[in-house]
């Protein structure tokens, strides 16, 4: 198993990165969105809510992406799966309020973690571990710039 971690300080509370992070109408307005989120079940967001979004790959090429809500925990933790091609992943979401220059600051920390659940899935993680992991924290770097970006947009927006 492979994990990645990143942590990036939000001047934003974490009940309003909560709801950018868990409004999958939202989602369809990120930079790397190359069409509208499909919702795969009913009901209010929280575990067992399920969807599939295409982004782009940084070389522009599409990616299909299917997510899994296991746990949901306003507003501090969430924790998403992701089936790969012989790795299944788990994202981990976790929001911790912070007091940065008197304002209201939120420490935000995506983990993803990559596990093997096919033989070819360990030998591809082996063999690209230090790659995968560069790329997997450059993508987890560009989710949290993509919040930031919709934190910003919000903040003008109610302004």
């Amino acid at each position: 198993m492979s994990t990645v971690t990143v942590t990036r300080f939000v001047e934003a509370h974490a009940a309003d990165l909560w709801r950018l992070l868990t409004d999958l109408g939202l989602r369809s307005d990120r930079p790397d969105a190359l069409g509208p989120v499909e919702v795969l079940t009913t009901g209010r967001f929280g575990p067992g809510t399920a969807w599939r979004e295409t982004r782009s790959h940084p070389d522009g090429s599409p990616l299909v992406e299917e997510f899994l809500v296991i746990e949901a925990e306003p507003p501090r933790r969430l924790v998403l799966s992701s089936p790969g091609s012989g790795v299944d992943y788990r994202i981990t979401w976790t929001l911790r309020s912070v007091r940065r220059r008197r304002r209201g600051c939120t420490a935000v920390t995506v983990t993803q973690e990559a596990v093997p659940v096919a033989p070819y899935g360990r030998v591809v993680a082996f063999l690209l571990g230090g790659l995968a992991a560069r790329a997997v924290e450059g993508a987890l770097r560009r989710d949290l710039a993509d919040l930031v970006a919709a934190t910003r947009r919000r903040t003008s927006e109610a302004a």
